[in-house]
């Protein structure tokens, strides 16, 4: 099994689930995030005040799958968070070792 963490713009939330869900996805969790990479923030001009925006909104897209849906997950994000601008985001991929279902004991593949 696998964890997917995906960085996305905001705006692309519902093309990124849909594109999922198309795959067979059944589950994410989503967390809204603050964060830079290589944009480094932006200035802003606020009643006549310059000042600097260090930390851009975000949306966390957070996933368990099965290793063999990972390849089919990562290319449904790519091609539904691109823009070809900075700041698409990052895609982070770890091995997840255990999962259990509370509500009914169910473990590994069987959980997700």
């Amino acid at each position: 099994m696998k964890k997917i963490e995906a960085i996305i713009k905001p705006f692309k939330l519902d093309e990124v689930r849909e594109a999922l869900s198309e795959i067979g996805v059944n589950g994410l969790t989503v967390t809204e995030v603050k964060g830079f990479g290589r944009q480094k923030g932006h200035t802003e001009l606020y009643r006549g005040a310059e000042y600097v925006v260090d930390f851009l909104p975000k949306i966390k897209v957070e996933l368990i799958i099965a290793d063999s849906l990972l390849e089919a997950a990562m290319e449904a994000i790519i091609k539904a968070a691109r823009t070809g601008k900075i700041g698409d985001g990052k895609i982070f991929v770890s091995n997840v070792e255990q999962v259990v279902r509370i509500r009914t004991g169910e473990t590994d593949e069987a959980a997700i």
